[in-house]
């Protein structure tokens, strides 16, 4: 007979992989709106010869969130992506985060 704390653990890793399922959707949005997105900066640079600060800051959120879900998807974090944490905020251009900042 199982304990119960293996029981609330196995109840627990499966509400984790049906989040992580509902992320990988969200995953596939997101990177469709990244890449139009993408394009939309492409025309702005061609057409009007310089980049769109909108979009620089939408991109930077969407990569931003996009990072969010593969670290909760490879469980390297136990926070929930949006909608049940913060829209993440545009890194301004330029800088680095401290994890990037160690990579050659």
């Amino acid at each position: 007979m199982p304990d119960v704390n293996q029981q609330v653990q196995r109840e627990s890793l499966v509400f984790r992989i049906i989040w992580m399922l509902l992320f990988v959707l969200a995953w596939h949005l997101a990177e469709v709106a990244l890449g139009i997105v993408v394009l939309l900066q492409l025309g702005c640079r061609i057409f009007q010869g310089q980049a769109s600060v909108q979009l620089l800051q939408l991109g930077a959120s969407l990569s931003q969130y996009l990072a969010q879900i593969g670290r909760f998807g490879t469980f390297n974090t136990e926070d929930k992506p949006w909608p049940f944490a913060d829209w993440p905020a545009p890194v301004e251009r330029g800088t680095q985060s401290s994890d990037s900042a160690s990579m050659p």
